[in-house]
This record gives C-alpha cells, sequence and structure tokens, in this order.
C-alpha cells in the first residue's frame, strides 16, 4: 500500500447499520492533475478469506510500485455466500453508492464470478467510466465494455489424477460441496470434471449434510476411498464459518486422505492436488491492472487464459496415511519436508570430512611425537623421582637436624645444670664461709663480697642458659606457664609483652608444647633482636581442630618475600611445624609491624606425629628429678 494514504475500507453488512452510516458523507480526492490512483477491488469472498488475505498483501504493492504516492486502495466484499438474498444485493449496491458518491476511481477489479456479475449489473449506476480488470473461472461470462481480464478455469479434476497416482487401488472419491446458492456451481464444475473417471471412480456428492451427519460419515468412509473437499461455508440455517478453519476438523476426523483443489487448504490436514496458486492469482491481476494505470486502455488488452495450478503434497501426509513417495509424480511439489542430516548439516559433514582428511595426514606426524614424548615423559619422571627422593632425604635431615639440636641443647643443659651450677655453687659457699671466718681482713672481705656476687651472677646465668637450651618445665607445669615465664623474663621495660590464652588442654603432648614453645621463643627473640618493637602480644587460643599461636608487634615489619627463604628462624619454624602437621603464616611489611600466626592440629589427631626422641624424654625426666 501506500506509505502515506493507501487505507483499506470494509464493508460491514448488517443492513440497518450499512444504511444509517450510508448518509455520512464519503472522503473526497482532488481531481486535478497527479491526484493519487484511486482503486477499488471486490471480492466474491468474505473479509476473512485467505484470498482476500494474498490479495491484499500483494497486490497495492504491484499496484502502487511506479507511483511516487503508490495507490488508494479500497477493499469491499460481494459475499453472496453469507448473504445469498437478492435484497442484500440492492442494498449493498445502495452502500457503494452513498460510500463512494463523488469518487471517480482509475480502476476497478473484480476478483471472481459473483464479483464480475455485480460490477456488470450495477456498473453504469456506480462505475461508469472507470476501467475494469477482472478474475473469473467461467469463459462463457460475458465481456463487459471498457474491461480486461483473466480467465483461470478450475481444474478440479487435476487433484483427482494426483490421487490415483498417488493410490493406484482407489475406487470411490466422496466430494464435500456447500448447499448454499452462490457454491452450487462448483458442485456442478465437480460433476462435469468427474465424469470421464467413471466408472473406475465412483464419486459421492455430500451436500446435503449438516456438521454433525457430515463428520460422522467422513468417520466411517470404506477402505480405497478418499475425501475431496470442494467447498463448505453454511449448511441451512447453521451458523457461518470459515471453510478453512473448519476443514481441519473434517481432516482430523476423516478415515481416509483428502485432497482440494485450492493452495490455502495446504498445511490444513490435506494430502495436496492440483491447487491454484492465490499469490499468482494475485500478481496477474495486478500486473494486468498496473497496465490500464500507467494508461492502456483496457479495450485493447485482450483477456488472457492462465493455468495456476501446481500440483503439490504434504510429506507430513503423505507419512501420515503410509503413502510411498516413489509414487509421487516427477514435478510434483513436496511440501513440508523434514529435512534429512545432509540437508540440515552437508555444511558441517563438509568441513569435518576435510578436518579428518587433515588430521589424518597430521596422524603420522603425531605419532612419532607421542614417542619422542613418553621418552622424554619417561626421562622426567625419572628426574622427578630423583628430586622427590632427594626431597624426602632433605627432609628427613631436617628433622634429625632439629632433633641433634634438641638432644645438644638438653645435653649442654644438663652439663650446665648438673656440673657447672653445681661447681659456682659450692665457689658461693667457699667464698661465703671464708668470709665468715675471717671478720678482722675488712680489705679482704669487701673483695670476698664483690666475688660472691660476681659468682651468684655466673649462678643464675648459667640457670637461665640452661633452661633456655630446653625448658624442661614444661613437662612439671604446662605449656601456658613456661610461655608465662618466657614473657617474664624476656619482658624489659622498653618493650612490654602480653600473654593471653583461653580454652587451652591442661595436658598437651610433649611434642606439640616444645614445638609451640620454640615458636614463642624464637619470635620473641626475633622481636628482640631485630623489630625495635615496644609491645608484643602473645596469644594461644583452642579454636575448633586445633590450637592457634598468634603473636602481634609494633616494629618496624620487613618484606616477607626478602626473607622468607634467607631468615633461619623462619626456616625452623617451618621445619618445627611440619612433623606435627602444622602451619605458620607470617603477615608483614616495612613500618607496618608483624604478626604471626601458627596453626596445630588438635592433641590426638592423625596428623600429629607420636613419636618422641629418648633423648628428650630422658632430658624432660632428669630435670624432674632437679626441680
Amino acid at each position: 500500500m501506500s506509505s502515506r494514504t493507501t487505507r483499506r475500507r470494509c464493508a460491514h453488512w448488517l443492513l440497518p447499520a450499512i444504511m444509517a452510516v450510508a448518509g455520512i458523507a464519503p472522503a473526497q480526492r482532488a481531481t486535478a492533475d497527479g491526484r493519487e490512483k484511486q482503486v477499488l477491488v471486490l471480492h466474491s469472498t468474505r473479509r476473512t478469506s485467505q484470498l482476500v488475505t494474498v490479495s491484499d498483501r500483494e497486490m497495492p504493492r504491484i499496484l502502487g510500485g511506479p507511483f511516487r504516492e503508490g495507490v488508494d486502495y479500497y477493499t469491499e466484499f460481494v459475499d453472496e455466500a453469507q448473504f445469498p438474498l437478492r435484497r442484500y444485493e440492492l442494498a449493498f449496491k445502495d452502500f457503494l453508492l452513498s460510500k463512494y458518491k463523488g469518487n471517480r476511481f482509475d480502476l476497478i477489479i473484480a476478483m471472481g464470478d459473483n464479483a464480475l456479475r455485480f460490477v456488470d449489473d450495477t456498473r453504469s449506476e456506480l462505475f461508469p467510466q472507470s476501467p475494469l480488470v477482472f478474475f473469473t473461472t467461467r469463459p462463457s461470462l460475458r465481456r463487459p465494455l471498457n474491461s480486461t481480464g483473466i480467465l483461470g478455469r478450475l481444474n478440479l479434476a487435476g487433484s483427482l489424477r494426483l490421487a490415483l497416482a498417488l493410490q493406484p487401488d482407489l475406487r470411490r472419491v466422496f466430494v464435500i460441496s456447500a448447499t448454499d446458492d452462490s457454491n452450487k456451481g462448483y458442485e456442478q464444475e465437480a460433476r462435469d470434471q468427474f465424469r470421464p473417471f467413471e466408472p473406475r471412480l465412483i464419486a459421492t456428492y455430500l451436500s446435503d449434510l449438516s456438521k454433525a451427519d457430515l463428520e460422522r460419515r467422513l468417520a466411517s468412509l470404506p477402505p480405497r476411498s478418499i475425501a475431496y473437499f470442494l467447498t463448505y461455508t453454511r449448511h441451512g440455517s447453521d451458523e457461518n464459518f470459515r471453510p478453512i478453519e473448519y476443514l481441519d476438523r473434517l481432516t482430523a476426523v476423516a478415515n481416509a486422505p483428502m485432497y482440494s483443489w485450492v493452495d490455502s487448504a495446504m498445511d490444513h490436514g490435506i494430502i495436496g492436488g492440483s491447487l491454484k496458486s492465490q499469490k499468482a492469482q494475485a500478481e496477474a491481476v495486478a500486473h494486468l491492472g498496473l497496465r490500464v494505470l500507467q494508461g492502456t486502455s483496457a479495450d485493447t488488452i485482450p483477456p488472457s487464459s492462465m493455468d495456476l495450478n501446481v500440483s503439490q503434497v504434504d510429506w507430513r501426509q503423505l507419512r501420515r496415511w503410509d503413502i510411498s513417495e516413489s509414487r509421487v509424480p516427477a514435478g510434483t511439489l513436496v511440501q513440508f519436508r523434514l529435512p534429512t542430516v545432509w540437508d540440515r548439516f552437508k555444511v558441517y559433514i563438509v568441513v569435518c570430512v576435510i578436518m579428518l582428511a587433515a588430521q589424518s595426514v597430521l596422524i603420522s606426524g603425531l605419532l612419532i611425537q607421542r614417542r619422542r614424548r613418553q621418552h622424554a615423559e619417561r626421562s622426567a619422571r625419572n628426574g622427578e623421582a630423583a628430586l622427590r627422593a632427594s626431597y624426602e632425604r632433605i627432609r628427613d635431615l631436617g628433622g634429625r637436624l632439629l632433633l641433634a639440636q634438641e638432644e645438644e641443647r638438653a645435653r649442654l643443659s644438663r652439663e650446665l645444670h648438673d656440673d657447672v651450677c653445681q661447681q659456682l655453687g659450692l665457689l658461693v659457699f667457699e667464698l661465703d664461709l671464708l668470709r665468715r671466718e675471717d671478720p678482722r681482713r675488712r680489705k679482704a672481705d669487701r673483695v670476698l663480697a664483690s666475688v660472691l656476687d660476681i659468682a651468684h651472677s655466673a649462678v643464675k646465668s648459667v640457670h637461665d642458659l640452661s633452661h633456655r637450651l630446653h625448658p624442661a618445665r614444661l613437662r612439671l607445669v604446662g605449656l601456658v606457664s613456661a610461655i608465662r615465664g618466657l614473657v617474664r623474663e624476656l619482658s624489659k621495660p622498653e618493650l612490654s609483652i602480653s600473654f593471653a590464652h583461653e580454652s587451652v588442654p591442661d595436658q598437651l603432648p610433649d611434642e606439640i608444647a616444645l614445638c609451640l614453645f620454640r615458636v614463642v621463643q624464637e619470635a620473641l627473640n626475633n622481636v628482640v633482636k631485630h623489630s625495635a618493637a615496644t609491645h608484643v602480644s602473645v596469644d594461644l587460643r583452642g579454636e575448633g581442630p586445633g590450637l592457634v599461636l598468634t603473636i602481634v608487634d609494633n616494629g618496624v615489619g620487613f618484606n616477607v618475600d626478602d626473607v622468607r627463604t634467607s631468615g633461619l628462624g623462619l626456616v625452623s619454624m617451618n621445619e618445627r611445624l611440619q612433623p606435627i602437621g602444622g602451619r605458620v603464616d607470617i603477615r608483614s611489611r616495612p613500618g607496618a609491624g608483624t604478626q604471626v600466626e601458627v596453626m596445630v592440629p588438635a592433641p590426638g589427631s592423625g596428623q600429629v606425629r607420636t613419636a618422641r626422641s629418648r633423648a628428650e624424654r630422658a632430658e624432660i625426666s632428669s630435670y624432674s628429678a632437679n626441680f
């Protein structure tokens, strides 16, 4: 239609309403040169028919194509199937007179025999000067003046010939047709065209049945039968309905295949037939009308005959009725075929074949590479096994070094405590006795007092060193008290150390207690030596499945990555924690202090290694006797 003014104007044929609004002045169009072309299309069917839908889609596009403004397109319906009375035709004529009074149409198009008959009867009153283009199925109709058209004869027998090709054993055909006056011509045409097929085929016309009777009859058709759908719009006083919509119901209840003669019936359950193309019909009429709009006189264009039928079948219905596709005649269009795997994926299949061919060329090289890779992998695995064994040996050596270190510390602590401390104690005793025996020697007394103080200090230092080398009081007073004593020893006026604990078991395995004590000792020694901190907090808590030790200071901090491998203290912590399944997390950065967090599994966990050295047990036992 026109992009700006093309409109569809359709009438409702309720006679009182039509005549009531007919008095309204119709839209006027300018009659000056260059005005839009005005086209009126009269259909022989109701507005809901498939032909109207196709025509209103195709005809305005073709008619308005050469014109910049398009065409002013109107549509009306001579629907005698719905209102077959003569008074309706008279009322419809009056309605058109009132509606289009003052309009001069550049073209009148009559689509079908009823519309052509109506225009021929009323043209002198309605459209006396407008050229006419028509479509008819009957060559006997008289050609009006100033007109041209297309003759498309009904080819009802073509569908029957297709049915015989698909079903060679066919014996009976049941023809479904309407009983109203406007459609009886279809039944008569079918009788004439089907007569040459007798006696091979027996035709039965179901033209006097109600909907209920028709459906019952179709549901019980005899073997080797088909149904042929001509048209069915109403029966007696039954309500009007669309034939195509009712066709869905009929094909569903019928127990035999169904054929038809027009392509609008496709995709509604029929097998197919020699079907008239409604699109081809609309395009042919529109192209003929365009010639008239462009200035060619209609009388100079002779009417032409066209074969608008196309043989086609519905592939789904062939499958439904078990009809072999090999029986479909050559040149027949097969609709709605489900694509095969090749049809759907042929591009992918071709690409896959090419890829497989390319891959097959590479397989030989890949096999060679595979052998080389396997050899390299075996060498790598052997090297990895050697590295793993070396790592295990180094790890075992680290554990042994730690054990040897503890044993050596225990020995030194024992020697200091049992030998050096005893001798220093004896020295203190002798000096004190000497001072008491010779009180008259004041100078000697002062010297002896000084020596005695030095001896007391030496005894205390050796005693403290003995306990730092091996804290035997862990066994006696427990981890919490041992850490508290360590904190007390290392606290200074310029460095405050706080210690908090919560939910720590009273009895811990010796290896866990010793490990945690050494970690605290190592961390506090690092704080004293390197951090320049003023405060340190030590927190030991039992949480969930284990113990968590947290040591936080406000010192200068350091870059963890720089000292992770070079700091012996950090390495020592990790080495001590690994045998008992523990881990350490150190967070620090320059100027922001340091936080050391140690997590060890709960006492009794399978991760804890319960083996302890005999030297360590002997060391703890010997210190227990001295305390």
